[in-house]
């Protein structure tokens, strides 16, 4: 088993890190950008990264998509649908309903 080569990264914010993976979450970024009281801190850091990649950090955003275009994302699993259901119902939200090809 090899161990992974560790590449400097630099954000767009000028932050320098090392990371062994394509992932380009700047992790100082990332903890700036922690907010206590948003759906986002109610995931896992994992799905959390998912949406902030894709450029969901709100619900409304979040609407747009099907469950399923959610659950294709890297880093998203099944145990974080039910908690952005929720904290979409409760702002009134819901996800994208899923149109079938014809």
């Amino acid at each position: 088993m090899t161990a992974s080569k560790k590449i400097l990264k630099i954000c767009g914010r000028g932050h320098k890190f090392y990371k062994s993976s394509d992932c380009p979450v700047c992790p100082v970024c990332e903890k700036e950008s922690e907010q206590k009281e948003s759906f986002l801190s109610k995931l896992s850091a994992p799905a959390r990264r998912a949406l902030e990649h894709k450029g969901i950090r709100t619900l409304k955003k979040l609407s747009a998509y099907t469950e399923k275009e959610i659950l294709g994302l890297h880093g998203m699993g099944p145990s974080s649908i039910p908690i952005l259901k929720r904290e979409l119902k409760r702002k009134g939200f819901s996800f994208k309903k899923h149109r079938g090809i014809k």
